[in-house]
């Protein structure tokens, strides 16, 4: 394996272990073993633990960018929004490691700012501006729009990962492309 693909490899381990036990409580050892190397050779790849962390989170946000728009491609106003709201769905339905990510990457940003570590946030402020970005124009540069539809994502992220289920009567508010998959 390259260099390049082993460092792929590291990401995928790195958002698995991550998503389940946060920034703080994942160790590189755990990631090193996920991925069949030895913590000297995880460091010849990234430099730290951040590192493979930030690495990490930039992987989540930019799958869900390029779900968006692949999503979104050739449709506009309504189709499009609900076009990226039933992807993203099928997203975290397909592979819940992504929004566990996504959860864990927000906690460790608040925990570091919280700390007076500024700089840790950094990386994925500008990663979530480009997923802005590329809301904001599928949704016709509407300000308005592009901040409800992430508010709405933004709340289906926090019932999903608190296990609300489809069926619960929470969802009966949200349009129909922004509820859960039901099995």
């Amino acid at each position: 394996m390259s260099a390049e693909e082993r460092r792929e490899s590291v990401i995928r381990a790195a958002i698995t272990e991550f998503s389940r036990a946060g920034y703080n409580g994942t160790s590189t050892d755990a990631i090193a073993k996920r991925v069949g190397v030895s913590q000297p050779y995880l460091f010849r790849l990234f430099p730290n633990k951040q590192a493979i962390f930030l690495a990490a989170s930039s992987r989540c946000l930019e799958d869900t960018r390029r779900v968006f728009s692949a999503a979104a491609e050739g449709l506009e106003g309504e189709e499009a929004l609900g076009a990226m709201a039933a992807a993203y769905q099928r997203l975290i339905a397909d592979d819940p490691e992504k929004l566990l990510m996504q959860m864990q990457t927000y906690v460790a940003v608040a925990a570091a700012e919280a700390a007076d570590d500024h700089a840790f946030g950094e990386q994925v402020r500008a990663d979530w501006m480009e997923l802005w970005e590329t809301v904001h124009l599928h949704l016709g540069a509407d300000v308005n729009e592009t901040t409800t539809f992430l508010a709405y994502g933004m709340l289906v992220n926090v019932l999903v990962s608190m296990g609300f289920p489809a069926e619960h009567r929470i969802w009966s508010g949200f349009y129909l492309s922004a509820r859960p998959v039901q099995d």
